[in-house]
């Protein structure tokens, strides 16, 4: 059974850090792409950031980018996002995703397997 964890969601004001950890189970994802999204309250979830499995390739949205970074431990089997300089508007719960039809930009229709997301809210 498949199973994708997310963990290291909190409490962080305006300025300060987080780093999400997404702990992959159940199958090899060699192969796989992997995802972080977020979803405010009242809003559609959104891609934030991409990686392959093999760490070759990154992608960002736009209102990340120098502020975020993904990344992959294949030792580990375990996805990460580093954020700083977190902004209000970061706010929301984030979630892992992995599929092996996953590209850059590409929405939720594209990953297979989800985790149950952790919350991350920024104040002000």
């Amino acid at each position: 059974q498949v199973q994708l964890v997310e963990s290291g969601g909190g409490l962080v004001q305006a300025g300060g850090s987080l780093r999400l950890s997404c702990a992959a189970s159940g199958r090899t994802f060699v192969g796989y792409a992997m995802g972080w999204f977020r979803q405010a309250p009242g809003k559609a979830r959104e891609s934030v950031a991409y990686v392959t499995w093999n760490g070759a390739r990154t992608d960002y949205v736009d209102s990340v980018k120098g502020r975020f970074t993904i990344s992959v431990d294949n030792t580990k089997n375990t996805m990460y996002l580093e954020m700083s300089s977190l902004k209000p508007e970061d706010t929301g719960v984030y979630y892992c995703a992995a599929g092996t039809a996953a590209g850059p930009g590409l929405g939720t229709n594209a990953y297979r397997y989800w985790g149950q997301g952790t919350q991350v809210t920024v104040s002000s």
